[in-house]
């Protein structure tokens, strides 16, 4: 049984590597920015890792399952899919399941690239799929392992629900 004053909590996880070589027409695309000078992210959809993250994150926080669960990679609709229009229909569901965001929280991890100039319009986009604030950090694995050695990236995502409409505070 659910209280109208519930709140949970939910944690998002994506790694990805980057592709051995540019592709024509795959950018990395971190949080709804693409980031042109940079090698592609391997997978299925745009390979997003923060999107990706912060909508498990969001899912899991609803008990709504995953992000692959929802949009498989055995599917091909989703290939080469918008993450960011992925999110917006996970934030879709999560309303229909009586669900709101309260925020998330998320944490790129990688040498490159660096994000803080596109920061501000990575938060803009991831919030406004999401239907709710969300915060992006971003720090360096100091050349430790796959992620220092630039073979990839990995998002880490907390998110906060609530029962209730969006505009319910």
């Amino acid at each position: 049984m659910s209280r109208p004053d519930e709140q949970r909590v939910g944690i998002g996880v994506d790694v990805h590597r980057f592709l051995a070589e540019a592709i024509e027409g795959r950018p990395l695309v971190l949080g709804g920015v693409a980031f042109p000078e940079q090698p592609g992210l391997e997978g299925h959809s745009d390979a997003d890792v923060v999107a990706h993250a912060v909508a498990d994150a969001i899912l899991g926080a609803a008990g709504l399952g995953d992000l692959g669960a929802h949009f498989p990679d055995t599917d091909a609709r989703f290939s080469g899919a918008d993450s960011l229009e992925l999110l917006a229909t996970v934030a879709a569901r999560v309303a229909d399941a009586g669900w709101r965001l309260v925020n998330a929280d998320c944490t790129l991890v990688g040498e490159r690239p660096r994000v803080v100039a596109q920061r501000d319009a990575m938060v803009a986009r991831l919030s406004a799929a999401a239907g709710g604030p969300v915060h992006v950090k971003a720090t360096r694995p100091e050349r430790l392992g796959s992620l220092g050695r630039v073979e990839g990236l990995a998002c880490f995502a907390v998110a906060l629900v609530a029962r209730g409409p969006v505009g319910d505070r």
